[in-house]
């Protein structure tokens, strides 16, 4: 049998075209990171204005062609803050869904391949960490490592690694039973390398579908934190800090700064969770 043959069943199960796959709705929501993303990375390039210095006598500005969205208490401006907040906001969350992607893939490839005695004590692992909650572990993080988005970051990296490790165990379980499977056994092919050429891409939808619903719990999660002062520290730009930072000035009638901050958050989380869901069917792979 070829190296070809053993090829075919990660082919046939790859699905239709993407676009099929999304929809217009999907397409739509992909429509919205990209310019997120793009606006992002061209931050320097939309705004003249730093996101950390601002003036006393421009508090509370409105709307104008100095600043298009306006100031917030400090004098800053609120595009440029916003423009470059999105770079933090996406990068902690892009972190935590690698992370945690690149573990909970490791350890199915690990459980199936092996099972029985490995499997099982995986599985304790797991349930190890299910037993700490998102934040709260995030906060012992805090509590020992100080605060700042690095250790939020990699504390939000291991809890999310038993939710997506929990799918992937069970499909990889399912791809390592199957005929072509054993068919690269009986080659002589090693366990590392069956693993990742056929069965990995065999789960690869899974994963990616996970990663994009994670990617939306994860924003919400970091922006949490950094609400509680726990993540991104000023005079840094982010969304969540932003929207923490904003409570006082809405008791003055001033909602811009956290209602900016908050809608950005909500139409990026948004968009990402439709396109897991069309990724998968609306089948999540991501946290359950």
């Amino acid at each position: 049998m070829s190296a070809e043959t053993l090829a075919r069943p990660a082919a046939r199960r790859r699905g239709g075209d993407l676009a099929e796959r999304l929809g217009p709705l999907g397409i739509a929501a992909a429509v919205v990171i990209a310019l997120i993303t793009l606006a992002a990375l061209c931050a320097p390039l939309l705004t003249s204005h730093d996101p950390a210095v601002g003036s006393v006598i421009e508090r509370y500005q409105s709307p104008g062609a100095e600043h298009l969205l306006g100031t917030d208490q400090s004098g800053r401006d609120l595009l440029a803050r916003l423009l470059y907040g999105a770079r933090t906001s996406l990068l902690g969350a892009a972190v935590v869904v690698l992370l945690a992607g690149g573990g909970a893939t490791l350890l199915a490839l690990v459980a199936a391949w092996f099972g029985r005695h490995v499997d099982a004590f995986l599985g304790r692992v797991l349930d190890l960490l299910f037993a700490f909650p998102n934040l709260l572990l995030a906060i012992l993080a805090v509590a020992v490592f100080g605060t700042g988005l690095a250790q939020v970051t990699i504390a939000l990296a291991i809890a999310y690694v038993p939710y997506s490790a929990r799918v992937l165990r069970s499909v990889a379980l399912r791809e390592r039973r199957l005929a072509y499977v054993q068919a690269a056994e009986l080659q002589g092919l090693s366990g590392a390398v069956v693993s990742l050429r056929h069965i990995l891409p065999n789960i690869a939808p899974q994963i990616l579908t996970g990663a994009a619903i994670n990617f939306g719990y994860a924003m919400i999660d970091l922006a949490a934190l950094s609400f509680l002062g726990l993540g991104v520290q000023p005079p840094t730009a982010d969304w969540g800090l932003m929207v923490s930072q904003g409570k006082d000035s809405l008791l003055q009638g001033h909602p811009q700064q956290s209602m900016y901050a908050g809608v950005c958050i909500v139409v990026a989380v948004a968009a990402f969770s439709v396109i897991g869901e069309r990724l998968g069917g609306r089948k999540a792979g991501g946290r359950a």
